[in-house]
């Protein structure tokens, strides 16, 4: 069970509701004088979806636990933003700006939860020896050039919850399956990428 208090409100279909996005259910119940069971059956009603939120559930001192177990790798679910146009109408969870640098600026770097060349096994070589990606998660002949070229003393996660849509700094260069994608830290307009199918994907 979530207390209210650590229920973000970060996206809505429905404009008119926009102005809420920031605000905990515990302040918007407090608004509309309800209870925040109340206030949040409203909200999907009025939205009529099922509103985007963020849980605060986890504490730093269990997600650096997590990091330092072998068989933990890293990965995102969210989605692929730019801080500009229609993503500006929605807010977001910080990750989908920072997961990979915030793990290698704050929990490597400045935490020292796990070593640098450990943060990237579980980053390449081990989530893709997990999902059994063929040609992919290592630097080997043969194989998918995927590529990253970052400065480990300046790569840093600007996002955050009140402000998520901020890019990370550090990253220098990347490339996918050979293309400079991104050169000195812009965009180059290569668009290299291709959709990668694990042995699950059906025939």
């Amino acid at each position: 069970m979530y207390r209210r208090e650590n229920i973000l409100l970060v996206g809505f279909r429905n404009k008119e509701l926009r102005y809420l996005i920031g605000k905990t259910l515990a302040e918007v119940a407090e608004e509309r004088q309800k209870s925040a069971n109340e206030t949040l059956v409203d909200l999907i009603y009025e939205d009529d979806s099922r509103i985007q939120v963020v849980y605060f559930s986890m504490s730093e001192e269990n997600v650096k636990k997590k990091l330092k177990l072998p068989y933990m790798s890293i990965c995102s679910d969210a989605g692929s933003y730019t801080k500009e146009g229609v993503f500006l109408e929605q807010s977001t969870h910080p990750r989908a700006y920072g997961s990979f640098a915030r793990l290698l600026g704050h929990f490597v770097r400045d935490e020292k939860v796990i070593s640098l060349e450990e943060a990237i096994y579980k980053l390449t070589t081990l989530p893709a020896t997990n999902l059994k990606l063929k040609k992919r998660g290592a630097l080997k002949e043969g194989y998918f050039a995927d590529v990253v070229v970052f400065d480990p003393n300046t790569i840093k996660a600007n996002a955050t919850f009140e402000e998520p849509h901020q890019y990370a700094t550090g990253m220098q260069h990347v490339f996918v399956n050979g293309g400079h994608v991104l050169k000195n830290g812009e965009h180059t307009g290569t668009f290299s990428g291709r959709f990668v199918k694990g042995p699950g994907a059906s025939k």
